[in-house]
């Protein structure tokens, strides 16, 4: 008989966490010890877990590799799960050690196959994975501040200058200066940034933004 593994979800969107607890409802050889919503909160289930089933981008704001950190100082392996494209936080999770990755988007079959796979200690190989291991171009860090960041993400994603002036409580010409600012960081690290549209590009590429946002 085949030992039953023990799994967790840590996922903070309902419906896709209440999705994921039917699929493994029907899995024999599964077990979901339950589901939270950041890395910290498994600490309630208070017991060892085979594999922690991680999304990608949480909302409050953890780093993927912190979170893989995390985890594996609790003895789980981990699998990342999201419908991200960021290729950025990708490489994050590659690098940190985490066993694979699997898109919120495959059939149920290929999701519970990946979730035995790595609840065993074995990879997960996909063509996501594989380019984010394989990746010898990894982004160079722009070094912008919490409030470039905050500039960025509201003027890449469409914003006027003086919308974003409004909402930040900063001057048109601040923010001006923001943007050349943001926009020579980003040259300085290889990566121009010309337009708009370079900036939005450059915002997706360190999650600032996610490619959901309008």
């Amino acid at each position: 008989m085949s030992t039953r593994r023990t799994i967790a979800l840590v996922e903070d969107h309902a419906l896709i966490a209440i999705g994921f607890r039917d699929l493994l409802a029907g899995a024999d050889d599964l077990e979901l010890i339950g589901m939270v919503e950041s890395v910290p909160e498994l600490d309630e289930f208070g017991r060892d877990l085979d594999l922690v089933v991680l999304d990608l981008r949480l909302s409050d704001g953890s780093k993927p590799e912190e979170n893989v950190d995390a985890i594996h100082a609790r003895g789980s392996h981990v699998l990342i799960y999201t419908g991200a494209e960021d290729r950025r936080l990708i490489q994050s999770a590659a690098r940190s050690g985490a066993l694979g990755l699997i898109r919120k988007s495959v059939a149920p079959a290929v999701l519970l196959d990946a979730i035995r796979t790595a609840a065993d200690g074995r990879e997960v190989f996909g063509t996501d994975w594989a380019a984010a291991i394989d990746a010898d171009d990894v982004l160079q860090d722009a070094k912008l501040s919490a409030r470039e960041q905050e500039v960025l993400s509201l003027y890449a994603s469409g914003e006027t200058a003086v919308s974003v002036a409004q909402r930040t409580g900063l001057s048109r010409e601040t923010v001006a200066d923001y943007v050349s600012r943001i926009r020579r960081k980003y040259a300085e690290a290889g990566r121009p940034a010309h337009s708009r549209i370079d900036l939005y590009k450059r915002a997706l590429e360190d999650g600032i933004l996610d490619g959901h946002e309008t």
